[in-house]
C-alpha cells in the first residue's frame, strides 16, 4: 500500500513538471510599425526591433481578448507588445494577445 501512495504521488509530481515545463511563455516585442496589411478579423503589422530585428505582428480582435482591447495602429507608431513568438525559415511572427502600448 505505502508503494502503491509513492508512486501514486510520484506520477502526479511527474505529470505536473511536465506541464509546467511545455507551457507555452508569451514573450514581449517593441519597435516601430514599418507597414500594415489588412486581414480577415485583423491586421498584420511589420515591427522593425532596436535591434533590427523584424517580426511580423498577427493582431486580431478575438486574440487580444475582445473589441475593447484592439487597437488599430499606423506606419511609425512605437508599439510593445506581448504574445506567442514562432517562426519559419525565414521570418519571425508574434501572435499578439496583449498591447502593451502604442506612442
Amino acid at each position: 500500500m505505502k508503494n502503491l501512495k509513492k508512486i501514486s504521488f510520484l506520477l502526479v509530481l511527474m505529470t505536473f513538471v511536465i506541464s509546467c515545463a511545455t507551457m507555452k511563455k508569451d514573450n514581449t516585442v517593441t519597435g516601430k510599425v514599418e507597414s500594415i496589411e489588412n486581414g480577415k478579423d485583423g491586421y498584420t503589422a511589420k515591427i522593425n526591433t532596436d535591434k533590427n530585428e523584424v517580426y511580423f505582428a498577427v493582431i486580431s480582435i478575438v486574440n487580444v481578448g475582445g473589441p475593447q482591447n484592439y487597437k488599430r495602429f499606423k506606419e511609425g507608431d512605437e508599439v510593445s507588445l506581448k504574445g506567442e513568438i514562432w517562426k519559419t525559415d525565414t521570418e519571425k511572427h508574434i501572435t499578439v494577445k496583449e498591447i502593451v502600448s502604442v506612442k
